[in-house]
């Protein structure tokens, strides 16, 4: 049975305009994306489908095109819709905390993290740079690693600091295994580059450890 088939409540479409966005599971949401399924297949059968084989949205946004292609009734078209919306979606949480303080907005700040680190496959180190009022002047990705570890140089954040003026940062970087929990050599780095940014008058605010489906905050478990 097609989706047009079904009732009019159910359909995924429809349930949006009635319902709203929320109201919709993963599938549904998706299937709205595909617009249309394959033979023998709907749209939310594919979109279901999808999520079985990527196991969450988070994997299957990060997936290359090499694997997103691969599955039947993807293609090259739908892979650049699907990282134009992501990318759409990066750029409106940037503005938001362009516009506001990020203290405020620590929603926005997770969102924004979970899009741009989730189900990267190797370890990213990045900060975001703040002015006084605690305002974004620029989201950096500043060091890029192997799947278990990544070399960070104090120096190098301190530098970038100075030349964007920042009165503040807030660190960020993911854990590809999955696994939020800060290891020892992330409270380490985290002590080092705190006492560096000090150095300069420049505040670490906060320090997100990234995986799939979690983004663990230092400063609300007491690390900094």
């Amino acid at each position: 049975m097609s989706i047009t088939d079904w009732p009019e409540g159910e359909r995924p479409r429809e349930k949006l305009i009635q319902r709203g966005a929320a109201a919709l599971s993963d599938a549904e949401l998706l299937a709205i994306f595909l617009r249309t399924g394959v033979t023998g297949k709907s749209a939310v059968d594919l979109a279901r489908e999808l999520l079985t084989q990527f196991g969450s949205l988070t994997q299957l946004f990060s997936a290359s095109e090499q694997e997103f292609c691969a599955m039947h009734g993807m293609g090259q078209a739908k892979y650049v819709q699907l990282q134009a919306v992501l990318e759409m979606a990066r750029r409106a949480l940037q503005e938001r905390l362009q516009r506001g303080d990020a203290l405020n907005s620590p929603r926005a700040v997770r969102d924004y993290l979970q899009l741009l680190l989730a189900g990267r496959q190797q370890e990213i180190f990045m900060a975001l740079f703040l002015d006084t009022q605690h305002r974004v002047i620029a989201a950096e990705e500043l060091f890029h690693g192997t799947l278990n570890q990544t070399s960070v140089y104090p120096r190098e954040v301190v530098k970038r600091a100075l030349t964007l003026n920042a009165a503040a940062v807030i660190l960020a970087h993911n854990h590809p295994s999955g696994v939020a929990e800060p290891s020892q050599s992330d409270r380490l780095l985290t002590d080092a580059l705190k006492q560096s940014l000090g150095l300069v008058d420049v505040r670490v605010l906060d320090h997100f450890v990234v995986a799939t489906g979690q983004v663990l905050s230092f400063a609300e478990q007491g690390l900094l």
